[in-house]
């Protein structure tokens, strides 16, 4: 995955991406995380996080930690997608997900081949994190196809969903195609709710594959 592509990537959704999925969101399955508010443990802060991210050791030999892109401030509207525009642009870039408490960390292989992963911790009530990311997850997966145009940029949007892992207590995965003129890019993103705390890790799929279980056992050592 080349600079360009997470660029664009992060034009989409929880700035490295985090839409589209195999939501295990259901009316049951939400109305078990709201029962379940009461007795949780209170949401980490964005300091305890930060703590519980992947680093390079995780990743293993030759991964850098990339400094975090300025926020895009372009003008962003979705074409073609009636679900994800009733939402509106906020959607598209990540606003709609109001958690205050979170931290990201993107991660390159210094031998170049475009190897790319980024990760992103999100705190709450295990209903607001199920409800915000079901949303938008599900408004997207209802277009197999659409556009989104930031500024003068037109990506071309393919979403499939895609099973997720049996981990923690909610699971979303789908795969991402998107194309910007010639280059076209297969982003996997995955997103697992651990009980008050969010875990997306968007990337190459093969890379989500291998470092996801392993993010998910950081988050769960806070309870």
């Amino acid at each position: 995955m080349t600079v360009l592509s997470l660029s664009a990537l992060a034009v989409l959704a929880l700035e490295g991406c985090s839409i589209g999925s195999t939501s295990s969101t259901d009316p049951s399955s939400a109305a078990t995380a709201a029962s379940k508010d009461a007795s949780a443990p209170a949401p980490l802060s964005s300091a305890q996080l930060d703590k519980r991210l992947l680093d390079e050791g995780d990743l293993g030999e030759g991964y850098d930690r990339t400094p975090q892109r300025p926020a895009a401030h372009d003008d962003v509207s979705v074409i073609g997608c009636p679900a994800l525009e009733k939402l509106g642009a906020d959607a598209a870039t990540g606003a709609g997900l109001d958690f205050s408490r979170k931290a990201k960390a993107s991660f390159a292989y210094v031998g170049g081949g475009g190897s790319e992963v980024s990760e992103e911790l999100y705190s709450d009530s295990a209903a607001k994190l199920s409800k915000g990311i079901g949303q938008i997850f599900d408004a997207m997966v209802s277009c197999r196809t659409y556009q989104v145009m930031s500024g003068s940029t037109v990506i071309d949007m393919g979403t499939r969903v895609t099973a997720a892992p049996d981990l923690g207590d909610e699971q979303w995965s789908q795969l991402l195609t998107y194309s910007i003129g010639a280059q076209r890019t297969v982003v996997k993103q995955t997103a697992i709710r651990v009980s008050n705390v969010l875990v997306i890790v968007s990337g190459l799929p093969g890379l989500v594959d291998a470092n996801l279980e392993k993010a998910v056992t950081k988050v769960q050592v806070a309870f």
